[in-house]
């Protein structure tokens, strides 16, 4: 139920505050008094679209502010909303305040002081308000709309929701398929690609191979000074007389004399020599090694410049790096292979897409189903309640048709109507007068009220075009339907009007130079004056207002 709201500095309204009870709430006022303004106001918390023309003149920003009591039926649904969004709900203490800020260059959202932003704002109030505008019974005659209505009732969310799924998933598939066909390589790319192939293939280069012979190149262009100074340094550490091991194998024995006086003093020491002595020889036998692996002859060398020449025309051809070549390398065998076997996959696009049609198709047929199942209770229901409203002798039903399958399933549907009996019925677009459009939008309304259970019903002159006995009727399903659900509704019908349980009159009034609208709740005093002005003015229409009061 929506408690109250508050607003300030729009359009015309400066500040107002309406406290709104359970039931039928109704709001009537003076053609231009500013009701539409008030129903702007509760679009606005359903995150709807922002016009910042709409802040009041002098005015930096407006603001407008809703409260709401969460049913329990949506507790878990609001809650669960909620904390996706990291937004804090007790379940336990179901209020939740909607709220937007409109300034200048900037608009802001709050969902109980929290940002948010107006797509979470708009999920949220749909689950709360369901809002008809004036203009929506156009929209009544769009098969579209129908369709979506009918859905609506027959909650047909899921099914209709992977049956766009599959058409996305189609979507997708067609056009990777256009993708890989656009890039398929041509016979003049293939000719060209296979001499790249073949070029590299011939030489056959290892990752990193470049630089592993640039390396072995250097070290054999510079053996003979390798050599000569591994030569040097094996004979200075252990191969000449006098070497370091020679001269450290002596400093060993005076250490061993020592040993004699006194063996703990030399212990560590003799243990330090052989150790270094051991360090020594393996430095030379290192150095030997090195020496032998750069004994390199004219013939190796030769070859290792002819090797490094061929992998730098390469380089040159498709690098300018080795692992650019190596690149080019594979990308030329894989295009090559979707050349090869472009008749394969060409078929597993079509075993796929085949595959997706018939799921699609038996996602369209399910859907189909539990619309045909749902669309005559629907009709029935409708009709009844036109019934109630002026329309006794009507029909309503739903018409199909087939369609190739998309993402709202594979039917087309038109309501079919007839207003009078013994008429035939027509789709509703081809003979619908206003009149019965605002009757028939307010049965729709009333059953899928009842089917969806949202909360707070908003309609904003549903009663427009109709008048004497009907009027009557519209008040009292209105009534009827507020036993249920809050309604709030603005009126220019005092039949309506008279039934509401709760009565709030818009008034439009200048002050220095300024308008100003305000919008109260009415007294018992306060509902006969305005009911009588609503039937047009002047004592006898004082004592009519006070007679359909009384009889409400």
């Amino acid at each position: 139920m929506l408690s109250f709201i508050k607003i300030s500095n729009y359009a015309l309204i400066e500040r107002a505050e309406l406290e709104f009870g359970p039931g039928f709430n109704v709001v009537t006022g003076e053609s231009g008094a500013g009701k539409s303004i008030l129903m702007g106001a509760v679009e606005l918390l359903l995150g709807g679209r922002v016009d910042r023309s709409v802040v009041r003149t002098g005015a930096d920003r407006c603001e407008v502010t809703g409260c709401f009591d969460v049913p329990p039926h949506l507790v878990k649904v609001i809650a669960g909303l909620l904390m996706e969004a990291g937004i804090p709900f007790d379940p336990a203490l179901p209020e939740l305040q909607l709220r937007r800020v409109i300034g200048a260059s900037s608009v802001r959202n709050f969902i109980n002081d929290t940002p948010v932003s107006a797509r979470l704002l708009g999920s949220i109030g749909e689950q709360l308000i369901d809002l008809h505008g004036a203009n929506e019974q156009l929209s009544l005659l769009v098969p579209a709309r129908q369709l979506d209505m009918l859905d609506r009732y027959a909650g047909t969310d899921e099914p209709r929701a992977l049956c766009a799924k599959l058409c996305d998933d189609l979507a997708a598939l067609r056009a990777e398929r256009d993708e890989f066909n656009r890039n398929l390589p041509d016979e003049a790319e293939v000719s060209r690609l296979e001499l790249l192939l073949e070029d590299i293939d011939k030489i056959d280069p290892a990752p990193g191979e470049d630089e592993e012979l640039s390396a072995k190149h250097k070290l054999g262009s510079n053996s003979r000074q390798v050599l000569e100074t591994a030569g040097y340094l094996t004979n200075t550490l252990t191969e000449s007389e006098n070497s370091l091991a020679d001269q450290l194998g002596s400093v060993y024995r005076q250490l061993l004399n020592l040993s004699r006086i006194d063996e703990k003093l030399t212990e560590k020491l003799l243990f330090d020599c052989d150790t270094i002595q051991e360090s020594i020889n393996a430095l030379s036998s290192d150095i030997s090694d090195l020496a032998s692996r750069v004994d390199l002859d004219a013939e190796a060398l030769a070859a290792i410049e002819n090797r490094l020449s061929d992998i730098f025309t390469l380089k040159r051809r498709y690098g300018p790096s080795l692992e650019q070549v190596l690149d080019a390398r594979d990308e030329a065998r894989k295009r090559l292979k979707d050349f090869t076997d472009a008749r394969k996959h060409r078929e597993e696009f079509d075993r796929r897409e085949k595959e997706l049609e018939t799921e699609l198709k038996t996602a369209a047929e399910t859907l189909s189903k539990l619309r045909r199942k749902a669309a005559e209770k629907f009709a029935r229901e409708v009709q009844g309640k036109l019934g109630a409203i002026g329309f006794a002798r009507c029909a309503l039903a739903v018409d199909f048709s087939e369609i190739p399958p998309c993402p709202s399933g594979m039917d087309r549907i038109e309501f079919m109507f007839s207003a009078n009996a013994g008429e035939n019925s027509q789709p509703l677009r081809r003979i619908a007068s206003s009149g019965e459009l605002s009757r028939l939008m307010l049965a729709l309304k009333t059953v899928l009220a009842d089917a969806d259970a949202i909360p707070v019903v908003v309609f904003d002159e549903i009663d427009s075009n109709i008048g004497g006995e009907t009027a009557n009727r519209v008040g009292d399903e209105l009534k009827n339907l507020g036993r249920h659900r809050q309604i709030l509704c603005i009126s220019h019908q005092a039949q309506v009007a008279a039934r509401a349980d709760r009565h709030y009159c818009v008034v439009k009034h200048t002050e220095k130079g300024r308008t100003y609208s305000e919008s109260v709740r009415l007294d018992e005093n306060g509902r006969e004056l305005e009911i009588a002005r609503m039937l047009g003015g002047g004592e006898s229409a004082l004592i009519h207002a006070r007679s359909i009061l009384t009889a409400r």
